[in-house]
């Protein structure tokens, strides 16, 4: 049973999928602190000048605050600012409209939650990739475990009975593997292949969102999203 875990983010990377696509269960970790430098409520859009940031604005940031107790700042309607850019930066793109429909569909939800809106979003496009249909997905904060760190990680895992927790590479600087392995669980990071697809504007880059994967490609997009994973013996 492969479990993944991770803090909801604005229509993340690839990569991000990848793990998706190799959970069977897939938790949101949505009641752990909002990180300002971290990627959950911003992400990276390829330009004909260069990467832009779509970035959602947030009222009361505050060290300690929860992902999930932040609500967005409406005051300049960055939902029809972002739409409105989108449209600019993938009007010529062959998948455009699909893309698109992504995006009008989250925007619509009628809350100003910041965690619900980012879950919308994995959820939406999980939808339109077609990931297996016996993949469940929960949140962390409707789980009633509490504990920090790895303590807590391991918890949730063992709470859905996993026997494998897959993660990225930035779990390498805190995780206590050893946890997991007095406990038969593996422990296994990502073996991210990158694969190119065709993009606008120049060289390709596969740290931008994946709005970008469906924009150029359309349902062609899950034969891109290949990755595997590597035991944490065999790179730790």
């Amino acid at each position: 049973m492969n479990i993944v875990i991770s803090q909801p983010m604005l229509f993340p990377w690839v990569g991000m999928f990848e793990q998706i696509r190799l959970a069977d269960i897939y938790v949101h970790y949505d009641d752990v602190q909002f990180s300002k430098g971290s990627f959950t409520s911003r992400v990276q859009i390829k330009t004909p000048d260069g990467f832009k940031w779509l970035i959602i604005p947030l009222k009361d940031v505050k060290v300690g605050k929860n992902i999930n107790e932040y609500e967005t700042d409406n005051k300049n309607n960055w939902r029809n600012q972002h739409i409105e850019f989108l449209k600019q930066i993938y009007k010529k793109a062959p998948f455009f409209n699909e893309m698109f429909q992504i995006v009008n569909e989250v925007y619509a939800l009628k809350t100003d939650n910041l965690s619900e809106i980012l879950i919308c979003g994995l959820d939406k496009v999980s939808k339109y990739l077609e990931f297996s249909p016996d993949k469940t997905y929960h949140k962390s904060s409707e789980l009633m475990i509490k504990g920090v760190s790895s303590e807590r990680v391991f918890d949730i895992v063992r709470y859905f009975e996993g026997t494998n927790y897959i993660t990225g590479h930035g779990a390498k600087n805190y995780l206590d593997h050893q946890l997991f392995d007095n406990n038969n669980i593996e422990v296994s990071y990502m073996d991210y292949q990158k694969n190119p697809y065709p993009q606008l504007y120049g060289e390709f880059n596969p740290y931008v969102s994946i709005l970008d994967l469906i924009a150029n490609v359309g349902k062609e997009a899950t034969q891109y999203i290949t990755s595997g994973t590597q035991s944490w013996k065999k790179i730790i």
